[in-house]
């Protein structure tokens, strides 16, 4: 088994259950990756047989590693493999930390001999050669070894092997009854590939799990569990230092935390007057901006202000380093610093095509179910599509804020519009129907000076303040003016008066 810490560590990072899901009542065996049991509802149904297939390097190997040392010595287990030998296996095992001591092999690959003299396979049929065949080889192997794991790697060997298509059908088909019979539970491996179709292979199991591997990411998807629930879609996958780990797809409709709604205020009075007492907790708010207008401060404060009332709050970013977000908390007289230091708030830079969108989603529900986060901000949308590999990037957040909202946690979401001034844009991405608040920022050129104003676009649970400030941001912190009532065209970013001598005159 792979090296205990690094296995509990993993385990812990990708195994969360959703909170309403029904778990089965039906014994399962685990498969011993983390995450993909909760794909599965709880594992492998005992006495079945399942397909594991992929194309090279996809990890199929390594799963049934994983599958095979989750047996203890009174659990016996049997790797047959068909391909790679015996020594080559282990020694692999063995760097990624399984300790197969406990494992039985069964090397029926090719041996050297078989290319330097003519010798020839033969698959459930008599032996041609003087040698014990393959059939009895297995049969006597499961006999006296009696083992509740088997882990077939590969049965495309068999394919080779066979004379035609309806003979390889019949020869699986009458392997795995052979072995599910004997009350193995099964994992058998098949190369799949564009040239290589293992389409009736799907038809002969009670299971079938698909990993694949592209240049941008690994996935696992189960097709197909026969007696059983699973969760649907591919799952992320990662080949570790300790093995596979897979992040379940956040369905965030299984999740739920009922709770009273009540307003988080921003610390700043002017600010809260603007959203008329705040935000509301467990609602979606987005902050938009161009590039530099102080979104990330705007967002911060909110933070730095939930945290200094013991609210646990993590921020992510996706654009900054956490020593350039604290120094520039210091400088603006925000003691950011101090509350991570008290634990309350949890500053994390995620670093580019780090992790998949589903590993980001397994990381946030650790922080709101284990750690109890009531406020995120992940700053920011631009640095999250940039960052994550894996496609659809919108689609990822539209889960996540859903599932936030879900379990009644506060969303800050920093978006970044393209242009400095001119046609006024709400967001940067197409998510603004996400936003239960949203709030721009905005630059202003008046008389050859940029200045900086803010109002708030929309706020579904309650009325906000229509009118637009002028913002700052000061070594004292954040400032918000009066109203810049007797302005006109501030949303194109150049303000006129509304009579001659009013320019940028506030409401007194």
């Amino acid at each position: 088994m792979p090296a205990k810490t690094k296995i509990d560590s993993d385990q812990t990072e990708g195994s969360l259950a959703g909170p309403l899901e029904n778990s089965t009542v039906q014994t399962r065996l685990p498969t011993g990756v983390p995450g993909l049991d909760d794909v599965l509802k709880g594992g492998l149904i005992p006495g079945q047989a399942y397909l594991l297939r992929g194309g090279t390097g996809a990890g199929k190997t390594t799963l049934g590693l994983h599958f095979l040392t989750q047996a203890n010595q009174s659990e016996p287990a049997l790797f047959i493999t068909l391909g790679e030998v015996e020594s080559k296996i282990r020694r692999n095992a063995a760097n990624l930390g399984f300790d197969l001591a406990h494992i039985h092999f069964l090397d029926l690959s090719p041996a050297a001999d078989f290319f330097t003299e003519d010798k020839s396979y033969d698959i459930f049929s008599s032996a041609d050669v003087e040698r014990e065949s393959v059939t009895q080889q297995i049969i006597t192997s499961v006999q006296d070894i009696q083992p509740n794991r088997i882990f077939v790697d590969s049965i495309t060997q068999f394919r080779y092997l066979s004379s035609d298509h309806y003979q390889f059908h019949q020869q699986v088909l009458s392997f795995i009854r052979y072995l599910t019979d004997e009350g193995a539970t099964t994992i058998f491996t098949s190369e799949s590939s564009d040239y290589i179709r293992d389409d009736d292979l799907k038809f002969l199991s009670d299971g079938v799990i698909s990993l694949q591997a592209t240049a941008e990411d690994r996935t696992v998807e189960v097709e197909k569990f026969r007696g059983s629930d699973f969760i649907e879609g591919k799952h992320s996958l990662k080949i570790k230092s300790a093995g596979i780990q897979v992040f379940p797809q956040l369905k965030p409709d299984t999740f739920g935390r009922g709770a009273l709604m009540k307003q988080v205020s921003s610390g700043v009075p002017e600010i809260d007057q603007l959203l008329h007492g705040g935000i509301e907790s467990g609602t979606v708010t987005i902050v938009s901006g161009p590039t530099g207008v102080g979104k990330t401060s705007f967002g911060t404060q909110f933070m730095k202000e939930a945290a200094g009332r013991g609210v646990r709050s993590v921020l992510y970013s996706f654009e900054e380093s956490v020593d350039m977000i604290l120094h520039r908390c210091e400088g603006i007289n925000m003691p950011a610093k101090a509350m991570v230091d008290n634990g309350t708030l949890l500053v994390e830079s995620v670093e580019a095509m780090s992790m998949s969108p589903d590993e980001f989603a397994q990381k946030v529900r650790r922080e709101v179910e284990i750690a109890g986060a009531k406020i995120i901000m992940i700053d920011g949308l631009a640095g999250y599509r940039l960052s994550m590999w894996g496609t659809n990037a919108n689609s990822h957040i539209h889960a996540l804020c859903r599932y936030l909202r879900n379990m009644s946690v506060t969303t800050l979401l920093i978006d970044e519009v393209g242009t400095v001034t001119g046609e006024f844009k709400a967001t940067g991405q197409p998510l603004s129907y996400l936003a239960d608040t949203l709030i721009f920022l905005r630059y202003l050129e008046v008389e050859g000076e940029l200045r900086k104003a803010i109002g708030v676009l929309k706020k579904r649970l309650s009325s906000f303040e229509t009118t637009l400030r002028e913002f700052e941001i000061t070594r004292y912190g954040l400032k918000v003016g009066d109203p810049l009532v007797n302005l006109r065209g501030i949303l194109r970013g150049i303000p006129e008066g509304t009579t001659p001598e009013s320019a940028f005159r506030t409401d007194s």
